[in-house]
């Protein structure tokens, strides 16, 4: 993790302490427990979108869209979760949605022991029951928003090391409970990452039972793609299953409102609203 990176994050989790087309499958192939469900159709959004701390006024959210952005990332819960959420209500969505937005819901749940991030860490004992119950919070968290089944809820890990393999086990550990609770519960998972090491654990992990099926990589690159900077193989994480963060701390005024944002190139669902 880059030091801009962490001190940015430390305004959302420790640190805070104390076109659109309708598809069916993308990203269901790494998702190995989903396969005996009947899924509603996953609704992808391909185009730019922006993520930030808090979720802006309904008021900036208005002027803003029909701009670069048609979707935005939002942070529906999580113990890390470093903004408050005043905005962010299930009328807000409801809103939004009638305008044209669509919404990426991200959940900043427990964070590596042997990274920087977040005051809650994973713990090798309790990865699978955290997990487990933490994925249940963020379904709670998205059906109130309006954020109905069938959507993708993004876990947020930040960096660690990686090489710090009792650590990275248990990181996967709880991915895979985080994920496969999702699934029982019919929402779609997905990981938001580094390339150099969250993200890298899930792209190269051998085991790929219960990884998640969408993964939006951080690599600051200022490169608007999915593709030409994609770190792994090609054949990885297609069909609408990647996202990427190619800029962040980007300050930018629309219809009269600034607000600092982060951009992402998104290929990738998005929440089934309205």
């Amino acid at each position: 993790m880059s030091n801009h990176r962490q001190s940015r994050k430390r305004r959302y989790i420790t640190w805070g302490v104390a076109g659109a087309a309708v598809v069916a499958g993308g990203g269901v192939a790494a998702q190995t427990s989903m396969a005996a469900t009947a899924w509603p159709a996953q609704k992808t959004y391909t185009g730019r979108a922006f993520d930030t701390c808090a979720a802006p006024s309904l008021a900036a959210m208005k002027a803003w869209h029909g701009g670069l952005y048609g979707a935005a990332a939002v942070y529906i819960g999580g113990k890390n979760r470093g903004c408050a959420q005043p905005n962010l209500t299930a009328s807000w969505v409801k809103s939004l949605t009638t305008v044209g937005w669509k919404f990426i819901p991200l959940y900043v749940g427990s964070q590596p022991s042997c990274g920087s991030g977040g005051s809650v860490k994973i713990s090798a004992s309790t990865a699978a029951a955290v997990g487990k119950s933490e994925a249940d919070d963020a379904v709670t968290k998205a059906k109130a928003l309006g954020i109905k089944a069938g959507s993708p809820i993004y876990l947020d890990m930040e960096s660690y090391d990686i090489t710090n393999m009792a650590c990275n086990n248990a990181v996967l550990t709880y991915v895979r409970a985080f994920d496969k609770e999702l699934h029982a519960k019919i929402y779609r998972s997905g990981y938001y990452g580094f390339s150099s090491s969250s993200a890298k654990a899930i792209a190269t992990a051998t085991n790929k039972t219960d990884l998640p099926g969408n993964l939006w990589y951080a690599l600051w690159d200022k490169t608007n793609t999915t593709t030409s900077d994609w770190p792994w193989g090609s054949t990885q994480f297609t069909n609408h299953s990647r996202a990427h963060q190619y800029m962040v701390n980007s300050k930018e005024t629309r219809g009269g409102y600034t607000i600092t944002v982060d951009r992402d190139a998104w290929d990738a669902p998005v929440a089934i609203t309205g």
